[in-house]
């Protein structure tokens, strides 16, 4: 499938996507089709997701090669430490070099529960995995930050300093895992700051779809759901034309409030679903040419 992203958007302000790998047909057409209508905005790239899981990790790879061949987007697959060996992750990430990919997100990723790993043979944390990488080649390496600290991380501190090792290590940029509260973010890239951190801190927005699902994504990455959110998806299990506008709402409201305080970058988890996406980016003016 050809997309064609010839059209450009005129704004000031940069947007990313992610995707995951679709695991059947009827998810594959879905991703198409929020490529094909998310593409005309002239993303700064279009990362896709990846896991320990090996039937996941290959279609990660399929819809990489895919992206690439058949668009003109920069695509910036994930590539994370867990479930594979350093050689096995070096050797992916030079087949990635010589299909002339050049940007990755480096990731540690969840350890699989009850799966024992040599030490020495892996990567243990994401700024090794990022120092491999600058090794094998000149790749341009975005990592995650947690802006509400990462689950496993005893401090801020040492959360902070954490991301800083992997800057150090030479990635170009961090994208943080999704949060509501605009605060939450202005605190973090203060500290960041102040810890020497320059390099772009870009928020990554999660608009919500399904509040149930919303509940379980921050239970496991330890972002906070302000009560205010949780009131406005009462009542509205069965009513999702009425979820889609509030969803549209709060994240244009995120997104507006971020703006004010000099973010012009972002980040958007798709969940491969490009109309409450294309509406906030509208909002913020970010509209292809036509």
């Amino acid at each position: 499938m050809k997309v064609n992203n010839t059209k450009k958007a005129i704004s000031l302000k940069k947007v990313s996507f992610e995707f995951f790998p679709p695991n059947d047909k009827k998810m594959e057409k879905m991703m198409w089709r929020s490529i094909e209508k998310l593409s005309p905005l002239d993303p700064s790239f279009v990362s896709v997701t990846y896991t320990h899981d090996e039937i996941v990790r290959q279609r990660t790879h399929q819809a990489v090669k895919k992206l690439t061949n058949s668009t003109s987007l920069c695509v910036a697959p994930h590539l994370t430490c867990v479930g594979a060996t350093k050689e096995a992750i070096n050797s992916i990430a030079k087949d990635y070099w010589n299909q002339g990919i050049r940007h990755i997100v480096a990731l540690r990723g969840d350890q699989p529960i009850n799966r024992k790993t040599n030490e020495q043979s892996t990567y243990s944390f994401a700024s090794e995995l990022v120092e491999s990488l600058k090794k094998i080649a000149d790749f341009d390496i975005s990592v995650a930050a947690y802006p509400e600290i990462h689950p496993e991380s005893k401090t801020r501190e040492t959360d902070i300093d954490n991301l800083k090792r992997k800057i150090d290590a030479g990635a170009s940029r961090a994208i943080t895992q999704f949060f509501f509260g605009t605060d939450v973010f202005l605190y973090f890239r203060d500290r960041c700051a102040k810890k020497g951190i320059d390099v772009p801190i870009i928020p990554g927005i999660l608009p919500i779809t399904k509040f149930p699902q919303l509940k379980n994504f921050a239970k496991k990455c330890g972002a906070t759901i302000p009560k205010w959110i949780e009131d406005r998806f009462i009542g509205l299990d069965s009513d999702a034309k009425t979820r889609e506008l509030v969803a549209a709402n709060i994240a244009i409201e995120q997104a507006k409030e971020l703006e004010k305080e000099g973010v012009d970058e972002f980040h958007f988890y798709t969940l491969n679903r490009a109309e409450l996406v294309y509406a906030i980016c509208h909002s913020l003016n970010i509209r292809e040419i036509k």
